[in-house]
Order: structure tokens, then C-alpha cells, then sequence
């Protein structure tokens, strides 16, 4: 049976387990990277970017991993929205908090096989 788990640290999550779901040739999905924005304080409830990993389990089998962040923000993100929250806004509705699956802080994008999350 399929288990969605959201996790709101790393941490919670195996190392292995991570790195052997998202890879290790795109430096910015490893565990280690995001273990370290984590640790450092840059991403947080406090910095707007709470972390909310998702973890997908088939009968206890890890078979799925997705860095997200709740964001009450749209600061670090390279794709910016601000016409969508100021739209939200003028119709009296509430845009943040938003799920995000991003890496924080990071303009980067890797090749079409390295970008993919399994």
C-alpha cells in the first residue's frame, strides 16, 4: 500500500535511503546539501522555507523522495510569483502558505536524467 510521509527535517530521513532514491550526480538534491541549508538556519520557519520533504513508501519500501518547503514568501525562489499573490490578494484570498518543491537559494538546473527524482 502507498504511505505518503512529510517530514519537516531531513534528518528524519535515512541518508542512505535519500540519496539512493534522488542519486548522488546532482550535488543539489543530495541529502548532504539540503542536510547542510537545513542545519545552517538558511532554510527554516523562520527564513520562510519549512521544510516538508516528501518520502513515498510502497509496503515499507522507500520508492519516492521529493525535497518541498512551505513557504510564506516568495524570497529565493528563481521563478517568481508576486502577480499570482498580489492577484490572490486583490480577490480576498490567501496565497501563502504555498507547498514548494525547489532548491532553496539555487538557480541551477541539471541534465534531464540527473533531474529527475525516482
Amino acid at each position: 500500500m502507498l504511505q505518503f510521509n512529510f517530514y519537516s527535517a531531513i534528518e528524519q530521513i535515512d541518508q542512505q535511503q535519500w540519496n539512493n532514491l534522488c542519486g548522488t550526480q546532482y550535488p543539489f538534491i543530495r541529502y548532504e546539501f539540503l542536510h547542510c541549508l537545513e542545519q545552517s538556519g538558511s532554510v527554516s520557519a523562520i527564513t520562510g522555507w519549512q521544510p516538508c520533504h516528501l518520502l513515498i513508501t510502497d509496503n515499507d519500501l522507500p520508492i519516492a523522495a521529493m525535497p518541498l518547503y512551505l513557504k510564506n514568501h516568495s524570497y529565493g525562489e528563481y521563478v517568481f510569483d508576486w502577480a499570482w499573490a498580489d492577484a490572490y490578494q486583490r480577490h480576498g484570498l490567501d496565497y501563502y502558505p504555498k507547498l514548494l518543491t525547489a532548491i532553496p537559494f539555487t538557480p541551477c538546473y541539471g541534465s534531464d536524467s540527473a533531474s529527475v527524482i525516482h
